[in-house]
């Protein structure tokens, strides 16, 4: 499994808010997207996507309704969504969790 770590610094966010969604909702219906979830304090953003492979992150980085929204980045990003952006590609080497508490 890999994670898609996704850092910036945001500045407006008009329309980027409903873009997101709607990639989203795509990346989990239609390009194997294992679990996605995003958080924000201040002016500070991370989203971490989860994807079962490298040849599934490759698919969506290129899908025309993304490049799309990238492209809105490279064009306005910088001005208004994003004052800066990081991203990294990692290998889930182990993972586990807790187990339910028993009620």
């Amino acid at each position: 499994m890999f994670v898609v770590i996704f850092r910036a610094t945001v500045g407006e966010m008009d329309d980027y808010v409903q873009t997101a969604a709607t990639l989203r909702e795509m990346a989990l219906r239609d390009f194997g997207c294992l679990e996605f979830c995003a958080v924000a304090e201040g002016d500070q953003e991370i989203a971490l996507s989860y994807w079962p492979d490298l040849a599934s992150i490759t698919a969506w980085k290129t899908q025309t309704d993304h490049l799309a929204a990238q492209n809105q980045v490279l064009k306005r990003g910088h001005k208004r969504w994003y004052s800066s952006y990081h991203v990294q590609v990692a290998r889930i080497e182990r993972a586990y969790s807790s187990p339910k508490a028993v009620q």
